[in-house]
């Protein structure tokens, strides 16, 4: 698998304005939003951050997004459960 075929993302939680959930995925920033997003990120707390391949991308970041939503609901998502609903899209 290349460098390529992968994309890195982050679920985190913004600190600052409204405590929501949100998701970032580094690795399809461009040069209009990168700066951006990555100070957003940056400036939140962590969540769990990782790598989905890109083949079957849509199906993982329809997971993460669930995931996201599911979060901001108040619902408790344990790292582990998330890793395992990724599992087949982990490079």
């Amino acid at each position: 698998m290349f460098e390529s075929d992968k994309i890195m993302f982050e679920i985190y939680r913004d600190k600052h304005y409204n405590e929501k959930f949100h998701v970032v995925y580094y690795t399809e920033l461009n040069e209009h939003n990168k700066h951006i997003e990555i100070n957003r990120a940056m400036a939140g707390e962590s969540y769990f951050d990782g790598f989905i391949r890109d083949y079957k991308k849509d199906e993982a970041k329809q997971i993460i997004e669930d995931i996201v939503k599911q979060l901001n609901e108040g619902k408790t998502v344990e790292k582990a459960d998330i890793r395992e609903k990724l599992k087949n899209y982990i490079p």
